[in-house]
Formats: C-alpha cells, structure tokens, sequence
C-alpha cells in the first residue's frame, strides 16, 4: 500500500530561518520576509542555489589539476634547491617507509577533495533534474559532505605537515609555490559549493516547480 504523499513546508505557508532555525507561518509565501528573531531573509529555497554550486565546482575542477601538478613549496639548502608536489611528497614518504602518513596525506589532499567534487556533481545531477532516485541516501549523502566540510582545512594542514618532514640544515630555508595557493583555492571552492547547494532541492518534484 502506497503511503500518502507528506504535505511539504512550501505548501503549508511555513519558511524556515537558515540562520537561527525559527520556523514561521507566513500569510504570503511569495513576499519578501525576514525572519523576527535575527532580521535574516527568509526562502522557499536558497537563491540561485544549483547555479551558485554548479560555479564553484567548475572552479574547484579547474584548480584541482595545478593543484596536484605543481609544487606546493620549494627548499633550498647548500646541497641547492628541491621542489615538492603533493604527489612526490606522498611518494617520499612512502619510500622512506612513513605508510601511514603517506596513506593519511594521500586521503586528506587528494581523495577527500576529489570526492567532496564528485558527490556534490551527483547532488547537483540529481536536484536539477528533480529526481525520485533514493533521496535519502542523498540526503545521507549531504550530511556526509557537510561533516567533512568541517574538516576541511585538514588539507591545508597536510601540507604544513610536509613542510615539518623536511630536515632544515643552519642554511635551509622552505618557500610557498603556486601550487599552494592552487590547493587552497581547491579547499575553498567546495566549501563554497557545499554551503551555497540547497538540500531541500533533494525533496523536490517536478509539481513544485511553480511554488520554487
């Protein structure tokens, strides 16, 4: 037997503040309200929210390939100067026999950023074209990328962390390269993405289009 359809917040008249969580019943959802606890606007949904994440995620593809391409930071020392990836830092490190920081390094600078990108793609995929597919495991899906948006500047720290690896003679010095700023930049971009996609768009069906 078919359960009954779940009468949604939108068609009830009720909008939920995104800043303090005040859920209101406002005579005229269409109008342009703020919210009585906080003065933040309220919406139906996030304003031009697929667009938004859609924007960032191109520029975090974009920066994610100089990212891991190029060097993140440069020694120089009497022996002369070394460039580092993230990649040849990860490889040295497992040559040197450190397997578990190599493993930890690989996760929070390459897999943890390149799967952030491909499971917001699906969110995005799916809400645009207003699918039925298994929306609470999308739902699940986008908690999961909130949790460890948490924690992203983890990848930030990984590579302060390859920069404590390197063994300083009294004239060694480490310089910042481009990549860097590139892996910063990748960092930031799908925290944006993920703060600007509307998880409400999960629930969605075509026949909400005109209350959107």
């Amino acid at each position: 037997m078919t359960p009954p359809p779940v009468p949604e917040a939108g068609a009830m008249g009720l909008r939920g503040c995104e800043t303090c969580g005040l859920v209101l019943g406002l005579p005229a959802p269409r109008g342009r309200w703020h919210c009585p606890r906080c003065g933040s606007a309220l919406h139906a949904r996030k304003p031009q929210s697929l667009q938004r994440t859609v924007a960032y995620l191109l520029t975090a593809c974009v920066l994610y390939i100089p990212a891991n391409l190029l060097p993140v930071m440069a020694t120089s020392s009497v022996l002369g100067r070394d460039s580092h990836t993230l990649s040849g830092g990860i490889l040295e490190l497992w040559a040197s026999g450190s397997w578990e920081l190599a493993v930890i390094v690989f996760i929070a600078s390459i897999a943890v950023p390149l799967l952030k990108i491909a499971a917001l793609a699906v969110l995005v995929a799916t809400a645009a074209r207003r699918s039925g597919w298994r929306r609470r495991e999308r739902a699940a899906l986008y908690r999961m990328v909130e949790t460890v948006g948490h924690w992203s500047m983890l990848d930030v720290f990984v590579v302060v962390l390859l920069v404590g690896m390197v063994r300083f003679g009294v004239l060694a010095s480490v310089e910042p390269e481009p990549g860097l700023l590139a892996f910063g930049g990748v960092v930031v971009a799908t925290m944006l993405a993920s703060s600007a996609f509307d998880p409400r768009l999960i629930w969605s069906t075509p026949e909400d289009h005109e209350r959107d």
